[in-house]
C-alpha cells in the first residue's frame, strides 16, 4: 500500500488545478478565439409568421476588425464561410471597428468593408452600427453626430446602413421588413476616473417602427439586446450581437455580462411574451482577446411558420 502524506497530496492538488487553469488559459486565449469558427443554427416559428414564407438569414455580430483575433485574412475567412451557407439574406449586426486597449495592429475600415462587399445574398446585404463604430469615431463623438467612418466605408461597397430605418423586401411575392435601429449608445457622455460612464443613443425604436406601413412581418436589427422588453409583439424577430456571449461562458452562464439585464439577454434564442430573439455570440474579441465557452460564430437562422 502506497501512503502519501497530506501535505504532498496539497501540492499535487494544487500543482494539477494550476495545470488545468494554465490549460484553459492558453485555450481560451490562444485557441478558441483564433482558430474555432462556428455556424450556430436556429429555426424558428414566430407567431403570426406568414405560411410560406421561408428565410433564411446569415448574421454577422461584432468582428472588432484588427488583431491579434481579427486580422484581415480572418475576415475573408469568414465571408467565405458565409457565402457557403447560401442564406436569402446577411445581416451585419455592428462592431466592426476595434476600439479596446488591447488591439496589436488596426485594420482600416475601407479594408474590412471591402472584405465585407464580397459578401453574396438573393436578398442583399444589410447592416446596423454597433457602439464600437460610434466610439471609434472621436469626431463623431465631439460632434455628437454621425455619419461614423464605419458607416461611410459600408456605404462606399455598396451596403446599406439602417440607423432607425427600414427596408421591404420580398421572396417568392412574400413581402417582409427589415428595420435597423440606431445604437443605444452611441455616445460617451462622461469618462472620468471614479466616475461610471454615461452613455447617450441614437436609437428611436417608436420612430422606426412607424415607418413600417402594412401588416407584412418585421425583423429588427438592433445591435445592444436591450432593447427587447420594449419591443412590441408586431416585431416577430429580432436580432442582436453586442454581449459576444460574455466572451467566457461556463454550463450555460456568463460571468460578466454587457448588459444591464445580466445573463437575461447574453446569448442565444430567447422568447419572452411569445416575442423571439436571437443573441449572436459574435467573432471578435472586445476588451481582452479571450473566449471560453463561446467560440466565435456565425449565425444561420431559419424562420418558417
Amino acid at each position: 500500500m502506497i501512503r502519501i502524506s497530506r501535505r504532498r497530496f496539497l501540492k499535487t492538488l494544487g500543482l494539477s488545478g494550476a495545470g488545468t487553469l494554465a490549460l484553459g488559459s492558453t485555450y481560451g486565449f490562444a485557441i478558441e478565439p483564433f482558430w474555432r469558427l462556428d455556424v450556430t443554427r436556429y429555426a424558428l416559428a414566430p407567431p403570426g409568421w406568414p405560411r410560406g414564407l421561408k428565410l433564411s438569414l446569415a448574421v454577422i455580430a461584432d468582428l472588432h476588425a484588427g488583431g491579434p483575433a481579427m486580422p484581415l485574412g480572418r475576415i475573408e475567412e469568414i465571408v467565405e464561410t458565409t457565402n457557403a451557407l447560401r442564406a436569402d439574406a446577411i445581416l451585419l449586426l455592428g462592431d466592426f471597428a476595434a476600439s479596446h486597449k488591447f488591439k496589436t495592429r488596426s485594420v482600416a475600415p475601407k479594408d474590412w468593408a471591402k472584405a465585407l462587399s464580397e459578401l453574396r445574398a438573393p436578398l442583399g446585404v444589410h447592416a446596423v452600427l454597433g457602439n464600437h463604430d460610434w466610439w471609434d469615431d472621436l469626431g463623431a463623438q465631439r460632434r455628437l453626430a454621425g455619419p461614423v467612418h464605419g458607416r461611410r466605408a459600408l456605404e462606399n461597397v455598396g451596403i446599406p446602413v439602417y440607423e432607425n430605418a427600414v427596408v421591404r423586401l420580398s421572396k417568392a411575392s412574400q413581402p417582409f421588413w427589415l428595420a435597423g435601429l440606431g445604437d443605444q449608445l452611441a455616445f460617451i457622455r462622461r469618462r472620468r476616473a471614479g466616475a461610471w460612464r454615461k452613455f447617450q443613443g441614437v436609437d428611436d425604436l417608436k420612430g422606426t417602427l412607424a415607418q413600417v406601413t402594412d401588416a407584412a412581418p418585421v425583423i429588427l436589427l438592433a445591435h445592444e439586446p436591450d432593447i427587447f422588453p420594449h419591443v412590441p409583439s408586431r416585431v416577430a424577430l429580432t436580432l442582436s450581437g453586442h454581449t459576444h456571449g460574455g466572451q467566457v461562458r461556463l454550463f450555460g452562464y456568463s460571468p460578466m455580462v454587457p448588459s444591464r439585464f445580466g445573463n437575461r439577454f447574453a446569448y442565444g434564442h430567447i422568447v419572452e411574451d411569445e416575442r423571439h430573439l436571437v443573441v449572436s455570440g459574435g467573432l471578435g474579441c472586445s476588451i481582452l482577446p479571450v473566449r471560453m465557452g463561446v467560440p466565435p460564430e456565425i449565425v444561420l437562422v431559419d424562420v418558417a411558420a
